[in-house]
């Protein structure tokens, strides 16, 4: 018999499928247990595919601009980690430059790895070994965490300068709403039915 285990407060349930258009659910505290088995491979790919452009234009684009006394100065997202480095936040510079850019880079490149491949019915070549990284990867996807600091920050400054949200803010924005969507379709049950699925 197999268990499956509630991620809230360790419930153990017998695991069976998940009903078509809703979700097994912990009989304790009602936690979300297992998602519908009926997600779409080529949906998942779409939105990796947005979210990698929202990252690139992120990345390509000015995150903020300040006016000030008649000076103006405009900042990139890894200009700001560039610009805490040479302030020497060098840690804060690494940590921001991780959660920001490389593990969400990382997380969408792994995604496309592997389903891509899985969507024309046939693996990756180390399609485990990049699935088993995918996992330790999306915890250091902070980019709502960034946001909020970013919020936070500008609210502060438009006391003091004139504030102009940049390209990349919206960007940001719209691609943390993108990688909850898509971690949220792309869970390890998931993508393991996506797995077995391809090997039918």
């Amino acid at each position: 018999m197999s268990v499956i285990v509630c991620p809230a407060c360790d419930l153990a349930h017998r695991h069976s499928a998940a009903p078509t258009g809703g979700s097994a659910q912990c009989a304790r505290c009602r936690a979300t247990l297992q998602r519908p088995q009926n997600a779409a491979i080529d949906a998942a790919i779409a939105l990796a595919v947005c979210a990698l452009v929202l990252l690139l234009l992120s990345n390509a684009y000015p995150l903020v601009g300040m006016h000030v006394n008649g000076s103006s100065r405009e900042t990139t997202l890894i200009g700001a980690a560039l610009g805490l480095y040479a302030q020497d936040y060098r840690s804060l510079a690494a940590l921001v430059l991780l959660t920001t850019v490389v593990a969400p880079l990382l997380q969408i490149l792994s995604l496309l790895y592997v389903l891509i491949p899985l969507w024309r019915r046939r693996p990756a070549p180390g399609q485990y070994a990049v699935l088993r990284l995918l996992t330790q990867i999306r915890p250091w996807s902070f980019t709502e965490v960034f946001i909020l600091g970013v919020l936070v920050a500008l609210v502060r400054l438009s006391k003091f300068a004139h504030i102009v949200p940049g390209v990349s803010l919206w960007s940001c924005v719209l691609l943390m709403f993108c990688l909850s969507a898509l971690t949220g379709m792309t869970s390890s049950e998931q993508m393991w039915r996506w797995v077995d699925k391809s090997r039918a």
